[in-house]
């Protein structure tokens, strides 16, 4: 069990706003924070790295505090260092050593007498081999996002953290990172932790989802319950990316990418009229029509 249980105080380009977490999460998920900018989601992986203290709260993973600090001085303080906490963290722009190499990157990271070999397991399943001697700026965003995962995980984390570690990627790198990421959380046995607002993301990797809207929570639980459960029921569901929206006569044919196909659904223009391309849609039948319905991130 992993319990959050704090507050910050947080000053934004929206002003004044209170972020205040309160959720027990199961160990081994790989849990997603989503939401606009300014939500709070970075903040909370700060927190939880040990890089930004909040202003009260708790916060237990297993059997080990991590944080706690009481609204008045009752109990200890406990606040234990970045380097104490079992976590690897991916940053959004990777921060990685220009000036090294891939290995060095990684030997950078590694812990004092840590066993080498773990260092050429790493770069032998992240497929960076036959990269170890190249700098980061010579590689493409896709190759930097893996030594930024690499590095992560040097020192053996329980807990990995991810800050929308594919928002830099197009969407077949993007694609083709995040099968990637889950198959080394799953190898890795890990708990994850990602910051998205990428509905396609939200829903090929995460277990569960929070939804934060200026600092709090507002919806929780698996991608389908928070996100289609109040939208048309149907004989078949499947949601989807609008990649495309082309007018034919007096229709529009609206290309959509459902999992790692792409499908084609004609439909009146007046049915679109709100849909966009980026928009994440659900499509249904009862019969034989099928019913195209826009996933409102306002209304999430």
């Amino acid at each position: 069990m992993i319990l959050l249980d704090f507050q910050k105080s947080l000053h934004s380009t929206e002003g004044n706003l209170t972020l205040k977490l309160e959720c027990e999460l199961k160990e081994h998920d790989l849990i997603t924070f989503f939401g606009k900018s300014g939500a709070g989601k970075t903040t909370i992986l700060r927190i939880l790295s040990g890089l930004l203290e909040p202003d009260f709260g708790k916060i237990i993973v297993g059997d080990c505090i991590w944080y706690d600090k009481a609204k008045s001085a009752k109990r200890a303080h406990i606040n234990l260092s970045p380097q104490k906490r079992p976590i690897g963290f991916v940053f959004q722009d990777y921060a990685l050593f220009p000036h090294m190499s891939v290995e060095e990157n990684l030997k950078f990271a590694l812990p004092k007498g840590a066993n080498k070999a773990h260092l050429e397991y790493l770069l032998e399943i992240t497929e960076l081999n036959t990269l170890r001697k190249q700098k980061p700026l010579e590689l493409s965003g896709g190759q930097q996002q893996r030594i930024a995962l690499a590095r992560a995980l040097i020192r053996n984390p329980k807990i990995l953290l991810l800050d929308e570690p594919f928002s830099a990627l197009d969407s077949a790198m993007a694609h083709k990172l995040r099968t990637e990421l889950l198959k080394i959380h799953r190898l890795f046995d890990l708990t994850t932790f990602l910051v998205s607002h990428n509905f396609s993301e939200v829903f090929s990797l995460s277990h569960f989802v929070i939804c934060l809207k200026e600092g709090k929570i507002y919806k929780q639980g698996n991608p389908k319950d928070v996100f289609l459960h109040d939208l048309p029921s149907g004989k078949f569901r499947h949601s989807g990316v609008v990649l495309e929206i082309r007018e034919s006569g007096l229709v529009a044919i609206l290309s959509i990418l459902i999992g790692n196909e792409i499908t084609q659904i004609t439909a009146q223009k007046e049915e679109i009229k709100d849909i966009k391309r980026g928009d994440f849609v659900l499509i249904s039948s009862k019969a034989w029509n099928p019913i195209l319905s826009k996933v409102n991130y306002d209304s999430l």
